[in-house]
Parts: structure tokens; C-alpha cells; sequence
């Protein structure tokens, strides 16, 4: 068996735990203060459970409080964007299912690192 992806980026870091054809599972730890891009992609829905800390999400423009325990979903193309406001990290796990996965599958709209349009 082949070694999973792991990944640092600048709001935290992820790990995959499972990938096929029909889906990936990741895990997202986010640092406090810290928010992913606003985004969407062309071959993927995602599901989302919050395992710990707070934040917010925004889907379409609309933001909601998010805890552990909570779920989100969105499907191909919906704008969305996590922000960690909690001082603790925030944690997740993310399900996503479409017809690819790979990383490059990111629309960037908004970014605070500077890789909105990338």
C-alpha cells in the first residue's frame, strides 16, 4: 500500500485518509485565526464534520457559526470558505465525492496568502 498524502499549508495542514475512484477522505487540522481560501470546484462535493473547535462558515455569502459535532455540505460549485475564530485548533473531516480530487480541482476567489486565482 502506497503512503497517503500529507500536506502543510499556511493555515494548518491536511491528511488523507482514504482515496478511490468515487471519493477522498481527508483530514484538516486549522490553526486558530486562521481561514481557507474562498473557493469552489468544478468535479467535487464535500461534506464536512467538525470534530473540535469553532468557526464560521461561509457558503454562497452566507456565514454560520460551526462547533464540534456540526456537519456541512455543499455541492459542485458552491462558493465556500472555513474560518478557524476559536483559540484552539479547528478540526474536520472531509468526505469528498465527484469524478476528481486532485488539489488542482480549486477555484480561488478569495485568499490570504495571495493564491486567489491560482
Amino acid at each position: 500500500m502506497s503512503e497517503l498524502e500529507k500536506s502543510e499549508r499556511p493555515w494548518g495542514r491536511y491528511e488523507v485518509l482514504q482515496e478511490s475512484s468515487s471519493h477522498k477522505v481527508k483530514t484538516i487540522w486549522m490553526k486558530p485565526g486562521s481561514r481557507l481560501s474562498y473557493q469552489r470546484h468544478k468535479f467535487r462535493a464535500e461534506h464536512w464534520f467538525i470534530v473540535q473547535g469553532t468557526g464560521v462558515v461561509t457558503i454562497d455569502g452566507i456565514d454560520s457559526p460551526v462547533k464540534a459535532g456540526d456537519t456541512v455540505e455543499f455541492d459542485i460549485g458552491v462558493l465556500h470558505r472555513l474560518a478557524n475564530t476559536g483559540n484552539e485548533e479547528i478540526v474536520f473531516v472531509e468526505v469528498q465525492t465527484g469524478t476528481y480530487f486532485g488539489e488542482d480541482d480549486i477555484e480561488r476567489i478569495e485568499d490570504d496568502f495571495g493564491r486567489a486565482g491560482k
